[in-house]
């Protein structure tokens, strides 16, 4: 189970796939994530961790609560 706080790139990735997202494919800046109409910009892969910050972020705009994501 990841728990809420900084998070691996690849982590991230492979998380959001176990939820049904599909990706990640290339955008012009960012790569990004697809499930059904959510479409989840994913953080480059040069800048390090993801922080809890940016991770609340995500979850948010993925329309993912913290519980769902713990219990993964």
């Amino acid at each position: 189970m990841p728990r809420f706080g900084s998070i691996k790139r690849r982590e991230l990735i492979h998380y959001l796939r176990s939820l049904g997202f599909e990706g990640p494919y290339s955008g012009t800046r960012h790569q990004f994530m697809v499930k059904g109409e959510i479409v989840l910009w994913v953080p480059n892969p040069h800048q390090g961790d993801i922080g809890k910050e940016l991770l609340s972020r995500i979850l948010k705009q993925a329309k993912i609560d913290r519980e769902v994501w713990e219990e993964l």
